[in-house]
């Protein structure tokens, strides 16, 4: 495995966002909110749209691990706020490559997205994981997230659980 960096994600990103994106959702469906059919069918426009959203401001960004070399992404995280959660920062979409996992990647991503949750001003940060999903959750523990107890319904899939997590940012 070479090296990468970890940058917010920029506007000309956008195809190869959309490229690992459409990899995040066939190699793990479950883990987000849209399916792979979703994704294939929205236009590249939208994507764009997404991507300038994230690109810049306090209340969604999304973060890359880019190889540099003008290739695929090798990994993603976002954040975004949400009105039931005041003072944190509500981490998304976090996905790595399978050549890259068990490494640095997942750690590199989520303290870019903790590092713009506390210069946005918001202290804490929290995220959602399937019941189940004990790979997951030990990365997680490993970044300093602590399973709250809460467990609430998937919001796709009715018959799965997810277990919130939360970490100082």
């Amino acid at each position: 495995m070479g090296s990468w960096s970890v940058h917010r994600i920029r506007p000309q990103d956008a195809a190869r966002m959309r490229a690992l994106r459409l990899e995040m959702l066939a190699d793990s469906p479950l883990a987000f909110l849209e399916t792979l059919a979703q994704a294939a069918a929205r236009s590249h426009d939208s994507y764009r749209q997404r991507i300038a959203q994230a690109a810049a401001g306090d209340d969604l960004a999304m973060f890359v691990a880019d190889p540099g070399d003008d290739g695929r992404l090798i990994g993603h995280a976002g954040g975004t706020v949400a009105p039931e959660f005041p003072g944190e920062t509500v981490i998304f979409a976090v996905y790595v490559t399978p050549a890259y996992r068990g490494g640095k990647v997942v750690a590199d991503l989520i303290e870019a997205v903790v590092d713009w949750s506390r210069a946005a001003g918001r202290p804490r940060a929290l995220l959602e994981v399937v019941v189940g999903n004990d790979r997951a959750v030990r990365a997680y523990e490993k970044l300093g997230f602590c399973d709250t107890g809460e467990r609430v319904p998937h919001p796709v899939v009715p018959t799965l659980t997810e277990l919130r997590m939360r970490r100082p940012a």
